[in-house]
């Protein structure tokens, strides 16, 4: 799967609805039609792209957004990043502060978008269990594991900084 495809799939899903079960659903719909090769590779690119957008920045958007940040929310906010397609992700890579736009409360999260690959995969092969063969499994053996060995980009920053750091962001949302 070429990062041209990957797009144009995240895009489809998100222009088919503004529901994030249903785009969930939807991009499982169509990765079981695929081979279970590129099942993997989707895998593999969508985890390329969360840790490309492990950042300071956005980062900061979430603390600004949630109020806090976790391990797990500052994944699923990522997930929620790439969730949004191309154009909103290269922006937000750009500018964070770019998120204003189009972030709403609540927090911004699409956990699901992480289990779409493994579920085509599962319907695809026909196997019930996720096995060393299933695509986190392989993506992961491949170095793209983003729970370990990720390493933010940018400059960390204060909280105190915030408001300076994204201040359309910090103007929407801050109490």
């Amino acid at each position: 799967m070429t990062n041209s495809e990957f797009w144009q799939l995240i895009n489809a899903s998100k222009n088919t609805t503004h529901d994030q079960t249903a785009q969930a659903d939807f991009l499982s719909e169509q990765l079981a039609t695929w081979e279970p090769n590129q099942i993997i590779e989707f895998e593999c690119r969508l985890r390329e792209h969360l840790l490309e957008a492990d950042d300071y920045k956005i980062m900061a958007a979430l603390k600004i957004l949630d109020g806090y940040v976790s391990d797990d929310s500052y994944l699923y906010f990522r997930a929620w990043l790439v969730g949004q397609g191309e154009a909103v992700f290269r922006n937000a890579l750009r500018d964070a502060d770019s998120l204003a736009q189009i972030a709403q409360e609540p927090y911004q999260e699409f956990e699901n978008l992480l289990y779409v690959a493994t579920e085509a995969f599962g319907r695809r092969t026909g196997r019930p269990a996720e096995d060393d063969t299933f695509p986190r499994a392989v993506a992961a053996a491949r170095g793209l594991d983003y729970d370990l060995g990720s390493e933010t980009k940018g400059e960390d920053w204060r909280e105190e900084q915030l408001p300076k750091l994204l201040p359309r962001l910090w103007k929407k949302f801050s109490a």
